[in-house]
């Protein structure tokens, strides 16, 4: 056995293994470049030697590296590491870097064998449709959408993992079913897959009804004893409905979960989007456009020969991780015995005498007909039928309709129309009243409601943006430009306006630009104001302030200090003020009693009394 390196390409660190599947092993790992965990599937070595699984390996770092979406493990990394065996043999062993999520898988969530809450199906079923719509639209189908490959965050978030059996959907005709590959896993595989045909997108929207099936009951739509029995079952049988095994299923709900199980690609979803929005509208009580569940009860699916089912089925199949199930010749045909072999002689007589009297009849009638000359062409019967009248009916009694005047029904689509409630009869291809041959294809469509919405009231103080956006696409409006702004008392998230405004009428489908709360204000500058017309500000603005009172030589009420000074701060900021109470009073001076001598603070001066003439000797 060869040991994994514990540095991979110089820079990332294996640690614990966390989870093995099939081809590959995965470990917690760490990059030691960009300082963050990540998750390493390596192959495994004993494959690594085979071209084939190398091939698939390095397609699922293709395919999944070329996926950027919230739904969908993200793939940052792929190259090989150049390993020595066991044998002193020189391999090289390819290896996968990718976000790691902490969570669990659905598969966890699922192994006590409870169903889910409904609300939490419908939520882990919308963000694998969400996942599917971009790697559709990036033309890349999954093919392998089970519990196991659909990761729960801690945080409640989808992630859609392992593109390990993904082809472009250019490539998608080409089929894996040669010993130990893999095209799906059997509980949720496909009928084409399962007859091992050409794939399409729609064939990840059955393996995702399966899913939503396990999701809403505990249990997968067919149970069987090996993965062949379970493959035929997805070829030839119709599932039980889900609310018979959880009576708590809505109508709506149970009603989606069964066209997406539809044997026929063409009476199933068409896109993801087109399943992820009639799954969100059932969720919520809506109409929907999907039939009645009696309706696909009603199909009768012609049940295959063993023999057929052994040779349609078992060849096309390849459980994971195992090889195909074969009999003793190899072929998945049993060998035919004695006495089958002896019937097939003593019949072949009988065939060539049938022959032999068919020539002979054929030269009869020939020679006749020379004889009588050519006669008149005789034209083939056609019979003919009108479209019946389909005025207000559901697609089940279209279905029930058309199909009882011998026509083939095709479901069209939807046609938004403002008076024909949701999910009626609209038009039909050839139309009503036309005459037709029997076995025509006749398209019928059914209204999708009104075109036009009213814009909801978003701005309420309350909804976040991630709210409106999900507000809004229940609708089937969008979400135009997101614009931040300054608005005072709002937290920052919050919408506080849209465009349209709420009330107004657009067409289904238009875009709402929303204008966010920042959670800023713009602060003015308030020194040099009036205590009062300071708090009108503020108060205008929805700031908490205080008012602190200092001596100053300013006039009283004045605010003197702010804090924050002026300018763009958070709307729960709360502010001080410093108002001025004047300048400190001047002590009083002591009064003079004008009936009192002052006292000289000095002595008076002696006069100089000297006059003329000289003095007497003295």
């Amino acid at each position: 056995m060869t040991d994994i390196p514990r540095i991979l390409g110089g820079r990332y660190e294996v640690g614990d293994l966390i989870g093995r599947g099939g081809m590959a092993q995965v470990h917690i790992g760490y990059d030691t470049r960009l300082s963050r965990t990540v998750a390493i599937k390596v192959l495994r070595a004993d494959l690594a030697a085979d071209p084939t699984f190398l091939a698939r390996f390095r397609r699922e770092a293709q395919s999944a590296a070329a996926l950027n979406h919230p739904a969908i493990v993200a793939v940052y990394d792929t190259s090989e590491e150049h390993v020595t065996t066991a044998s002193g043999r020189s391999l090289a062993l390819p290896y996968i870097v990718m976000e790691y999520v902490r969570g669990s898988t659905v598969a966890k969530l699922l192994s006590n064998g409870q169903a889910l809450p409904i609300d939490e199906a419908v939520q882990i079923a919308a963000g694998v449709l969400s996942a599917l719509e971009y790697s559709h639209q990036e033309g890349i189908i999954h093919r392998d959408i089970k519990p196991g490959n659909i990761m729960m965050t801690q945080d409640g978030k989808v992630k859609v993992m392992d593109f390990g059996i993904a082809r472009a959907i250019a490539d998608s005709a080409a089929t894996m079913t040669s010993t130990n590959s893999v095209v799906g896993t059997a509980q949720y595989l496909s009928p084409e897959q399962a007859r091992g045909e050409v794939v399409d997108t729609r064939s990840d929207l059955y393996s995702t009804g399966c899913l939503l099936y396990e999701l809403l009951t505990g249990k997968p739509p067919f149970q069987g004893d090996s993965a062949v029995a379970v493959a035929y079952q997805h070829v030839s049988e119709t599932p039980k409905p889900a609310s018979q095994i959880a009576p708590d299923i809505p109508d709506t709900i149970d009603r989606v979960v069964m066209k997406s199980l539809a044997k026929k690609r063409e009476d199933r979803y068409q896109d993801a989007a087109e399943m992820r929005s009639e799954l969100l509208r059932a969720a919520r009580g809506g109409a929907v456009l999907a039939p009645d569940v009696d309706t696909w009860q009603t199909r009768v699916v012609p049940t295959p020969t063993r023999a057929a089912e052994a040779t349609a089925v078992a060849p096309a199949y390849m459980p994971a991780g195992g090889t195909a199930p074969m009999s003793h010749t190899q072929t998945g045909i049993s060998p035919v015995n004695a006495e089958d072999e002896s019937k097939k002689k003593s019949k072949k007589w009988l065939i060539w005498l049938g022959i032999l009297l068919a020539l002979l009849a054929i030269g009869g009638i020939s020679y006749a007909l020379l004889q009588q000359g050519t006669p008149e062409k005789t034209e083939p019967v056609v019979v003919k039928v009108d479209v019946p009248d389909l005025a207000n009916m559901d697609q089940a009694e279209a279905r029930k309709t058309i199909e009882g005047v011998g026509l083939k029904f095709v479901l069209g689509d939807p046609i938004n129309d403002d008076k024909i409630p949701s999910g009626r009869f609209i038009s039909s291809d050839p139309a009503v009243g036309t005459s037709v041959e029997k076995g025509t294809r006749v398209t019928v469509h059914f209204s999708a409601g009104p075109n036009s919405v009213t814009v909801p009231a978003l701005n309420t103080g309350k909804m976040t943006e991630e709210q409106a956006r999900a507000e809004l696409e229940k609708l089937g409006l969008s979400v135009g430009s997101v614009e931040t702004v300054n608005q005072a008392g709002m937290q920052k998230g919050i919408v506080i306006d849209t465009e349209p405004s709420a009330g107004s009428t657009v067409p289904k489908g238009s875009a709402v630009h929303l204008y966010v709360s920042s959670g800023k204000v713009e602060l003015p500058k308030l020194i040099g104001k009036t205590q009062e017309d300071a708090q009108n500000t503020l108060s205008a603005l929805q700031l908490q302030f205080n008012i602190e009172h200092v001596t100053n030589d300013q006039p009283k009420g004045t605010i003197i200090e702010q804090s924050p000074l002026a300018g763009l701060i958070d709307s729960t900021a709360r502010i001080t003020l410093k108002v001025s109470d004047g300048p400190a009073p001047t002590p009083p001076s002591t009064p003079t009693d004008p009936t009192k001598p002052t006292t000289p603070t000095d002595p008076p001066s002696t006069p100089n009394t000297g006059g003329s003439g000289t003095g007497n000797g003295k």
